[in-house]
């Protein structure tokens, strides 16, 4: 087992959160699942504003490692659904759901479920080396952790097709093309800029951005006149806020605001 499948440091704000098995490209087993959950656990408990996810090594996550569904024989098939509902459904919902931003650093191949938890984070940068992968056509599986609704909602029905059936590697500069990631940057910078992003969003007004990020996620199931109520809604509350005035003041006085994120 590994002794430090997560790494986590908290500065100015930003809670980093390395993915830490680089010798297996950073696949997932229960054990990575758990440490995951705590350090997630740990950057709301630290009242983190930003929470910045990556990888260790040259992959950011090759998805699932197979050997850890080992069965002993006659044992039966793996309950592959077990895995999914205990683990990946809920790590989505949790990243989807978070109070704070959530930006993902995918600093090699992304395949598999790690794939689809990169999107899930709200912005996603990516090495130009990095690829993409949704690879289950290849082991007989759909993909899951959101794949099915993050590829087609992110880059329509024909290239989810595609991407799912073939199974092929999709590169960060194309991913950017597509609209599939917010940016492809250089190797040597994707960590630079990521940090910078976070730093960024966790000086920012906290409480808009979590409702700029929950209004985009409620539009995909919305309709105008359901998505403009929620607007109405969510800026009426808003505009009671510490950093709503604060804003108004630094704009007035031609100063930098210095959001309290409430």
């Amino acid at each position: 087992m590994d002794e430090t499948p997560i790494l986590y440091e908290l500065a100015d704000g930003v809670a980093t959160v390395t993915l830490n098995r680089p010798d297996k490209l950073n696949s997932f087993t229960e054990a990575m699942h758990a440490a995951l959950r705590a350090a997630i656990d740990r950057a709301e408990a630290d009242k983190a504003r930003a929470l910045l996810l990556t990888g260790a090594g040259r992959g950011f996550c090759a998805g699932q490692d197979l050997s850890d569904r080992v069965t002993s024989p006659g044992a039966g098939p793996p309950d592959l659904g077990r895995t999914i509902g205990e683990h990946y459904n809920p790590l989505v919902r949790r990243l989807r759901g978070l109070a704070m931003p959530v930006v993902c650093a995918v600093n090699g191949v992304a395949a598999g479920a790690g794939a689809n938890i990169a999107l899930a984070c709200d912005i996603v940068l990516a090495a130009r080396s990095a690829s993409f992968l949704q690879a289950f056509a290849k082991i007989g599986l759909v993909p899951d952790s959101g794949g099915t609704y993050w590829l087609p909602h992110l880059v329509g029905t024909a290239r989810a097709m595609g991407l799912a059936m073939l199974a092929g590697r999709l590169s960060a500069e194309e991913a950017e093309r597509w609209g599939l990631i917010w940016k492809a940057v250089d190797d040597d910078k994707l960590m630079a800029e990521a940090r910078a992003i976070a730093r960024e969003l966790a000086a920012g007004p906290t409480m808009a951005l979590v409702a700029i990020k929950r209004a985009i996620h409620a539009a995909e199931s919305n309709t105008l006149d359901e998505q403009l109520d929620h607007e109405r809604d969510v800026q009426r509350a808003l505009g009671a806020s510490h950093d709503y005035a604060e804003g108004v003041r630094a704009f007035m006085e031609k100063r930098a605001a210095k959001f309290a994120g409430c």
